[in-house]
């Protein structure tokens, strides 16, 4: 479990992601909505996306995709992120990771 550090290293909103799964287009429409500039990795479109989904897994997250990480912190799939939003954390959560600024 090495690869996934690397990739979330330094960026306020990460979001792995598959191309094709609709829930993942939801988790990155509302982010982006907040005025989040996610880095996202589309694992269906990534060189060496099964041996992250693979790391993503080990790391509990079950479905694989979509995964967040706000803060370098593991928020988790979207069942997470949308109790984060129905709860009004999720705004917070982006502006202490430096993603977001009102």
């Amino acid at each position: 479990m090495e690869m996934v550090p690397r990739m979330i290293a330094d960026r306020p909103v990460v979001i792995f992601s598959r191309s094709t799964c609709c829930m993942s287009h939801t988790i990155k429409t509302l982010i982006s909505g907040f005025g989040a500039n996610p880095t996202v990795y589309e694992l269906d479109e990534i060189q060496n996306g099964q041996q992250v989904e693979r790391e993503l897994q080990k790391m509990g997250c079950k479905p694989s995709v979509p995964v967040v990480f706000i803060g370098q912190q593991l928020v988790g799939g979207p069942k997470q992120v949308m109790t984060l939003q129905v709860k009004n954390q999720l705004a917070p959560l982006l502006i202490g990771a430096g993603a977001i600024w009102i």
